[in-house]
């Protein structure tokens, strides 16, 4: 699937951005499977707020319990001091996770795809394992800031495998808080490590280099239907969007099933519900 100067690319820069991967209409399917998971999500059950600037903060059992399921949760600042949603339901979701990959029939069509496993091959992963799934609305006006960060952070594997399929839904840029990343940045240490032991969450530092900044940061903007494919010890972040236009998304994260995959990662599974890969 990929040429050798894409994955001289990959190997130099830690990611690469590969347009036109999904057809409009593969798209059009998944964002209304998409809206009506919302439509039948009832804001009113115990929900979650998801939040990357502190997350220990914003861990709690709601988020916990949807390693292996389907929940959606609220941008920070979907609610006014009154409690109460400032928008429609529509325009308040940040996200949906974290198994519909494998859970709901839409998205494992779109996920099933001889040609991501040939990616992830050319990528070096010689057992693609799919661990995670997350729907990103990056809404209109409240779209939350993603802190800088390594997805490795959460899938940790010795060595370090986890790399990041990221579709893009709709078009990302600079307007509407598309992805930074640091050109390079995958050859450094993973900095945090995100520890799970039952119930108990905890963010382990690894390392006190400091995050990049504008002076090395680039911008990934891309077309709808773009797929960008990120290496797990990238450092990369968003900023709020405070646009007009939203700014979809989905992303699965995968790891190589020849890695050792840590006991103490916050998704786990098992005989009676074993990871899958793109097949």
């Amino acid at each position: 699937m990929l040429t050798d100067a894409q994955k001289q690319q990959y190997q130099r820069d830690g990611y690469i951005v590969l347009p036109n991967f999904k057809t409009p209409q593969e798209i059009a399917t998944l964002r209304a499977r998409a809206a009506e998971i919302v439509n039948e999500f009832d804001p009113n059950a115990r929900t979650g707020i998801f939040s990357t600037i502190e997350q220990e903060k914003t861990t709690d059992d709601y988020f916990l319990g949807s390693d292996n399921t389907v929940r959606c949760f609220f941008e920070e600042e979907a609610f006014g001091p009154d409690g109460q949603l400032k928008q429609d339901k529509s325009l308040s979701i940040n996200k949906i996770g974290h198994a519909m990959h494998d859970l709901d029939p839409v998205f494992r069509a779109f996920s099933t795809d001889v040609r991501l496993a040939a990616v992830a091959r050319d990528l070096g992963l010689a057992d693609a394992q799919v661990w995670q799934s997350m729907y990103i609305f990056k809404q209109p006006g409240i779209g939350g800031e993603v802190r800088w960060h390594q997805d490795a952070t959460y899938f940790d594997t010795n060595p370090v495998s986890v790399t990041t399929f990221w579709f893009a839904l709709e078009d990302a840029t600079l307007q509407n808080g598309c992805m930074w990343a640091e050109p390079g940045g995958h050859r450094g240490p993973m900095r945090e490590r995100f520890l799970r032991n039952g119930d108990d969450v905890r963010m382990e530092k690894l390392s006190d280099l400091p995050w990049p900044d504008d002076s090395t940061a680039v911008p990934l903007e891309c077309k709808a239907g773009s797929l960008v494919c990120f290496h797990g010890l990238l450092p990369h972040y968003s900023a709020p969007n405070r646009s007009a236009v939203s700014r979809h998304a989905y992303t699965l994260h995968v790891t190589d099933g020849a890695t050792e995959y840590s006991p103490q990662n916050w998704i786990q599974r098992d005989a009676a519900f074993p990871v899958r890969g793109f097949l």
